[in-house]
């Protein structure tokens, strides 16, 4: 063998009896190691599993994820089992699709690695976002993924798209399977070890949980004071720290655990910078939900406030930095420069029809802000940031005077404080005046206010 287990050039079979050969390794990992493979379809990924992991069970799961049938392009998701085609090699593998160059794991986040220059701010929170909805589809087919971690997320630092990997252990819902997670992203009683405790889809909202702060405070919700004393991170000490006595960084009622600015600059100064509708829901998820599961928070209040959260974002007219504000709350100061943040007028906006009708929800209007296709709908089953429906554009002539864009097929209605009605056919602009008057179609309509 070369390079691990298998050898460039050797020709395995998959279930469906089709030939595939081996090229080079990607690399490997705690299950096994993961190749790029030759199809007539184009390449794949296989990932081939350890022999010791080959096992019946393991198989049991991937032709019970395989066969339901499920296909998301936010997961790299089993296609078929691979085995040696001759027979000489024990075990067996499956095939995937190859991961596009443009993700990048989250660990390259936190180092700080110059490939992920170009995140910002609303990148992170779209890929907060777009990773709660992944892991909503998955809860909304009885699919449990078990392992929540940052080891298995990918994100586009351009975009914010995600794609899910590792997908081999997510069993559905009340199943058994061998992996119950990472310690550093497992439920408390999972940690314990408490009897009847079982990996699934209420530890995974912890896990989940756990990931989203990480990913936009780049710190661990369960790390600070505390973890600072501990003078050797063994396996009794994590076991205390995430399990027997867990204390959230910002738990209001229990200060033990306090980050430590001149240790722990990063948390404190990102948590500050937190609207508090978000804070308020891991202050929920890491205080109640730590000691009773059914009270973390599910996928579709976290997709709310993100959602929320992303309509908000402002930028600092003194720096140009982007500033994560409350949708109806007061100007907060920038994060980055201090400056009184000048929020732009906004969109009060609601959609559906009189017995289905969305509570309202507001969208800043500020240079080159955007409406999509999900902010028409009353519930979206996805956010698509490639459906653009408005934008908010600079008057070609006069610099500082702004409207509304229609960028959708559609004729809008708009009525001015006035009382003036016009049309707006697609690609017509309106002026940005507080009190005018969008509808959209649909029953989705919105007024400007400042």
């Amino acid at each position: 063998m070369v390079n691990g287990m298998l050898a460039p050039g050797q020709t395995l079979v998959t279930e469906e009896g089709e030939k595939v050969k081996v090229a080079e390794m990607f690399g490997s990992g705690g299950q096994g190691e993961v190749y790029r493979v030759r199809t007539r379809k184009g390449d794949r990924a296989l990932k081939w599993y350890y022999p010791q992991l080959a096992d019946g069970r393991q198989r049991q799961i991937l032709e019970g994820l395989i066969g339901c049938g499920w296909r998301d392009d936010r997961f790299l998701w089993p296609q078929t089992i691979v085995v040696d085609v001759d027979g000489r090699l024990p075990g067996f593998g499956y095939l995937m699709d190859v991961r596009p160059a443009r993700f990048h794991d989250l660990p390259a986040l936190f180092r700080r690695d110059p490939a992920l220059a170009a995140t910002t701010p609303r990148t992170l929170v779209m890929a907060a976002l777009h990773t709660v909805e992944a892991y909503r589809a998955m809860h909304a087919k009885g699919i449990a993924y078990r392992d929540i971690n940052w080891g298995n997320i990918f994100f586009d630092p351009r975009s914010g798209d995600v794609l899910v990997c590792d997908n081999d252990n997510a069993v559905f819902e009340g199943e058994t399977a061998g992996v119950a997670g990472t310690m550093e992203f497992m439920a408390p009683e999972l940690v314990r070890a408490d009897r009847g405790a079982q990996p699934g889809i209420q530890s995974d909202l912890h896990s989940l949980a756990v990931l989203l702060f990480l990913l936009l405070m780049n710190h661990h919700p369960l790390e600070g004071a505390l973890a600072l004393q501990i003078r050797c991170m063994d396996e009794r000490a994590r076991k205390k720290l995430y399990g027997t006595d867990p204390v959230f960084v910002y738990d209001p009622n229990d200060v033990r655990n306090r980050p430590v600015p001149a240790e722990q600059p990063t948390v404190v100064a990102t948590w500050n910078a937190l609207p508090p509708m978000l804070q308020e829901l891991f202050v929920q998820t890491f205080t109640h939900g730590l000691k009773n599961p059914n009270r973390r928070v599910r996928e579709s209040q976290w997709r709310d406030a993100l959602s929320e959260a992303l309509d908000t974002i402002c930028l600092c007219g003194a720096c140009g930095r982007q500033n994560l504000t409350e949708p109806d709350g007061p100007a907060p100061d920038c994060w980055s420069c201090g400056t009184r943040l000048a929020l732009p007028p906004r969109l009060k906006l609601t959609t559906g029809t009189a017995t289905v009708r969305s509570r309202p929800r507001s969208v800043r209007l500020g240079p080159q802000s955007r409406m999509y296709a999900h902010h028409l709908s009353v519930d979206a089953e996805r956010h698509d940031f490639g459906a653009v429906v408005a934008e908010v554009t600079e008057h070609p002539k006069q610099r500082g005077r702004f409207g509304i864009t229609n960028r959708s097929q559609n004729r809008w209605m708009a009525r001015q404080a006035d009382g003036s009605v016009h049309d707006v056919e697609p690609g017509r602009t309106v002026a940005l005046r507080p009190g005018l008057q969008l509808e959209f179609g649909g029953g989705a309509e919105a007024v400007v206010q400042d």
